[in-house]
C-alpha cells in the first residue's frame, strides 16, 4: 500500500479564485478524499434582516456576491412579492430578464479567463476579460454600476432603458458574438485545452443527482435542472430551451458555459425585440406577512430564496441557499481519484464562490 500523505490546500492558493479550504489525502500523485472547510468569511447577511427595514434588505441581499448580484437582489425581491401578491409590470420582468443574462454572460467570461488562467493560457484570459468589459460598460451605462446595481426593488425596477438604447445593447452584444465566437473555438478545439480538460472529472448523471448537483456542472452532466425552464420573468416568452452536455467532465462543464454565452446573447436579442411598453414598478403598500419561497437560476445554478415577515416593517427571518453550496458535494466526488495537478481545474469547474456560500 501506497504511503498516505495530507496536503492541505487552501484557502489562499496562488489558482484559488475564493478562499476555499481543502485537506487532500493522496497516494504519489493521486487523491484518494478531498476534505473541504468553509467558514473565513461569513458575513452574517441573514442576520441583518433584523436591523433592516425589508425594502432596504435588497441592498444587503446584492451583497451576497458581486458576480451575480443583479440575480440575487431579484431573487430577494421575488419572494417578497409572492409574500404580498404583487404583480410585476411586464416591462419590468423584461429588464430584470435583460439584466440577470448580462450578469450571465459576466459571470461565465470571468469562469472562463480564470480556467485559461488556471491552466496557463495567459493571452486566452486576457482576450476572455477584454470581452467582460462590453458587459461591465452596459451595466454601467444602463444602472450606474459595474458591481453592485441597485435597480431592483420590490415591485418592479428603479430605472428603466431607452428603447434607443435597447437597440444599442442589441448591437454591441452583436459584435461580442462574434468575437467570442473565435475565442470559444480556442476553448473547444485548442489541443492543448482539451488535454487539459476532457476526461478529467468525470461526473455521471447518476451521481450529479444524486448529490443534488445544480446548474452547469450538472447540465454538463445531462441533468437538466434549469430553474428558467419555470416560465419567471420573460422566459415563458422568450423560446427557451436549456445547454445540455452528457460526457460529465471538465470540458463538458466548459462546452455548457460557452453555449450558455451565446444563449444569453440571442435571449437578451429577442427580449429587446419583444420589450413591452409601459410602468416599470408596481404600487406596493402594506408589510410582507406569511412566507414564501423563490428560485433563481443564477450563472452558478439554482439559488433558493426564503422570506418570513408578520406584518411589520422587519422581517423575521431571510435565508438563501446558493448554488456552491450545493455543488461542493459534487467537487468533493470529482476530486476523488484525480491527479494532483488536475486540482485546481476541479475546484475551478464548480465556479466556486465562497463569499455566496458563506453570506
Amino acid at each position: 500500500m501506497a504511503k498516505r500523505t495530507i496536503i492541505p490546500f487552501g484557502p489562499q492558493h496562488p489558482v484559488l479564485p475564493e478562499p476555499i479550504h481543502l485537506d487532500l489525502v493522496i497516494e504519489d500523485e493521486r487523491v484518494v478524499e478531498a476534505i473541504p472547510s468553509i467558514g473565513y468569511i461569513h458575513r452574517g447577511l441573514e442576520k441583518l434582516v433584523e436591523k433592516n427595514e425589508w425594502p432596504e434588505m435588497v441592498y444587503v441581499i446584492e451583497r451576497v456576491c458581486g458576480i451575480c448580484s443583479f440575480g440575487h437582489g431579484w431573487g430577494y425581491c421575488k419572494t417578497i412579492e409572492g409574500n404580498m401578491g404583487i404583480e410585476v409590470p411586464p416591462r419590468a420582468e423584461y429588464l430584470r430578464t435583460i439584466w440577470h443574462e448580462l450578469g450571465r454572460i459576466h459571470s461565465h467570461l470571468l469562469w472562463l479567463g480564470l480556467l485559461a488562467d488556471a491552466f496557463g493560457f495567459e493571452s486566452l484570459f486576457m482576450h476572455t476579460w477584454r470581452l467582460r468589459e462590453t458587459i461591465l460598460d452596459i451595466f454601467e451605462e444602463t444602472t450606474g454600476g459595474r458591481v453592485i446595481f441597485s435597480v431592483c426593488k420590490v415591485g418592479g425596477l428603479r430605472k428603466d432603458v431607452a428603447d434607443e438604447k435597447l437597440a444599442e445593447i442589441a448591437e454591441t452584444l452583436n459584435g461580442l458574438k462574434k468575437e467570442f465566437r473565435e475565442l470559444a473555438g480556442v476553448f473547444l478545439e485548442d489541443v492543448s485545452v482539451k488535454s487539459r480538460l476532457a476526461g478529467v472529472g468525470v461526473l455521471s448523471y447518476d451521481e450529479a443527482a444524486a448529490l443534488g448537483t445544480v446548474g452547469p456542472v450538472a447540465r454538463g452532466s445531462g441533468l437538466n435542472n434549469d430553474v428558467r425552464l419555470d416560465g419567471h420573468g420573460a422566459y415563458a416568452e422568450l423560446g427557451f430551451e436549456p445547454c445540455l452536455e452528457t460526457d460529465g467532465d471538465c470540458y463538458a462543464r466548459c462546452k455548457v458555459r460557452v453555449r450558455e454565452v451565446f444563449q444569453s446573447i440571442d435571449l437578451i436579442g429577442r427580449a429587446i425585440a419583444k420589450m413591452p411598453e409601459g410602468e416599470i414598478a408596481a404600487a406596493v403598500k402594506g408589510n410582507p406577512a406569511g412566507e414564501f419561497v423563490g428560485r433563481m437560476e443564477q450563472p452558478r445554478g439554482e439559488a433558493y430564496y426564503y422570506s418570513k415577515g408578520a406584518g411589520a416593517k422587519f422581517l423575521e427571518r431571510i435565508r438563501v441557499r446558493t448554488p456552491t453550496n450545493a455543488n461542493i458535494p459534487a467537487l468533493v466526488k470529482t476530486l476523488q481519484g484525480c491527479d494532483l495537478a488536475d486540482v485546481p481545474i476541479l475546484v475551478l469547474t464548480i465556479d466556486p464562490c465562497i463569499s455566496c456560500t458563506e453570506r
